[in-house]
Order: C-alpha cells, then structure tokens, then sequence
C-alpha cells in the first residue's frame, strides 16, 4: 500500500431514495481536503473563509448550483487531481460486498443525469469490512464498525471535535435549512476520519486486508 497515496472520500445527501441528491462530496488528499457543495440555487456568502477559520485543515471549496453541476465539476476533479496519480480512493462503507452506500448512490445519481462513471482506471478499497474483521471493535458486548464509533475508539485525532452534529442524518436539515457551514463542516470530519482510519489500517494490516477493486467500468461510455 505503500506506494499508493491514500484519496479518503464521503458524500452528504439529501436522503436514502434513488431520487435523493447528492449535497456534499469532500475527498481528503495529501495537501488538505477538496469539498464541493450545491447549493440548489442558494448563494451562501464568504463560506470558504468560515470554514477555514473553524479547521486547521487547508479547504479548498467550491459552490455549485445544481447536483448535475456539482457532479460535472466531480468529474473534472478526478480526472485532473486523481487518474493521473497513483493514488487508491477509500471510503468507510462506500461500496463492500453486499452493501454500501456512497459509490452505489453515485452510479444511481450519474445515470440519472446521463453523465459518465468518473471513476474509470482508479483503484477503489473499503475500510469498513477490514475495521469489522482485522480490529476488535466488540465494546461491552456489542460490536461498534461504524465510522464514528471506530474513530473514536482508536482515537486516530480531534475530527470529532471538528463535527458540529451528534448524529449524520442531521446533515439532511442542514441542507434543508441552508446551514451550508455546518454540512460542510460534519463532510470535511468524515473525510479526516476516514483518511487517518486509513493510514492506520496502513501501520497494522496487510496490503491483502484492503482487497482493493477497480472501479473501471467494463464499457467506455
């Protein structure tokens, strides 16, 4: 694993359903996080420079109207930033055997817009199955494997701190709400999260742990 540098992703949404929207996307690289948020219209004021004074994390952030725009600039992201480097894109339940959640809302949502998988030629793992089986996550009892839980227990840093909520559906009513600061704030947490999970996962696991995949789709769009 070594030789590939780790690209932590995580995605805010406006809900579960296959019409829900994609709100946030944040991906965690070397140099700090690059987060793109729509905004669905709306026009927040000095929002980079609110979240930069609230993280010690360099932000880069850009705003987007609509989710078809949000995903375009994605793509553009990738393909400039990512295909080019040698980097494995993880995420904490993105995408696992027999579930996940944020690789499959976003096949859904870019087929809905008729757009192309941006994620061709990128190797993909997920840090989720290799918490619930390679590390004991078993507290009085009961086994806690979700991201928070897990982070928490490592105490990999301060992320928790950084999340202004106490529960992730809460990022649903912030969009809602307009509260473009704290959502993207709770997306720029689990982006940190799920980069230091991995680089400890890094220190104590063996590369066959990660049982990496490519996202490369079997048909050119």
């Amino acid at each position: 694993m070594a030789e590939l540098d780790l690209v932590a992703f995580d995605i805010e949404t406006t809900g579960f359903s296959a019409t829900d929207q994609v709100t946030v996307i944040g991906f965690h690289v070397p140099l700090g996080c690059r987060i793109l948020v729509q905004t669905n219209g709306r026009q927040p004021v000095e929002l980079e420079a609110e979240i930069q004074d609230r993280t010690d994390c360099h932000v880069v952030l850009s705003t987007h109207d609509s989710e078809r725009e949000l995903l375009e600039v994605l793509t553009e992201f990738v393909q400039i930033r990512l295909a080019e480097d040698d980097v494995l894109l993880v995420a904490y339940n993105g995408e696992k055997w027999g579930g996940g959640f944020d690789l499959p809302f976003l096949r859904t949502r870019f087929a809905t817009h008729r757009l192309a998988w941006p994620f061709g030629d990128l190797p993909y793992a997920d840090l989720y199955p290799l918490f619930d089986t390679q590390f004991n996550t078993t507290v009085d009892g009961d086994a806690h494997a979700d991201l928070v839980s897990v982070y928490d227990l490592c105490d990999e840093g301060t992320a928790g701190r950084l999340d202004p909520f106490p529960d992730s559906g809460e990022a649903v009513t912030a969009f809602e709400d307009g509260r473009f600061a704290e959502l993207i704030l709770h997306n720029v947490a689990d982006v940190i999260r799920t980069a230091q999970l991995g680089e400890l996962a890094e220190r104590y696991c063996s590369k066959a742990d990660f049982n990496v995949k490519s996202l490369t789709p079997s048909v050119d769009a």
